[in-house]
């Protein structure tokens, strides 16, 4: 992270383009650190989809946890969708991780083979 100082340095807006990204320092119509950021967390991924139960956090309440899946964070919106809707259930998407309510372990690992994911069960 960057000190203080260069925090306190950099240009946040310009009166000729509008609001300045400050990671690049570009307008942020020409700014392309989100998409930088997108390729590097889809190029990490091993190819494998992890399925998993979780609770922690959650006040008890158990989520399934779908995380791996190598698309972009529009596709994965949607893909959370079809999923939401055959599971019938609600959920979101959260920092590439796919959260579902409820456990639905088996349905979302059937579901994803047949989309031809490798799909592993994650967990206890």
């Amino acid at each position: 992270m960057a000190s203080l100082q260069n925090q306190l340095r950099g240009l946040v807006y310009s009166t000729e383009h509008g609001d300045i990204c400050p990671g690049c320092r570009y307008p942020l119509a020409e700014c392309s650190c989100a998409a930088q950021v997108e390729q590097a967390r889809i190029e990490a991924l091993d190819g494998i989809v992890r399925i998993r139960r979780e609770t922690s956090g959650r006040k008890g309440k158990g989520v399934t946890t779908v995380s791996g899946v190598p698309l972009p964070e529009a596709e994965l919106k949607s893909l959370a969708k079809d999923l939401k809707k055959r599971c019938g259930t609600g959920g979101a998407v959260k920092d590439g991780i796919i959260e579902i309510q409820g456990d639905h372990r088996e349905t979302l690992m059937a579901e994803l083979q047949s989309r031809g994911y490798g799909v592993k069960l994650a967990g206890g």
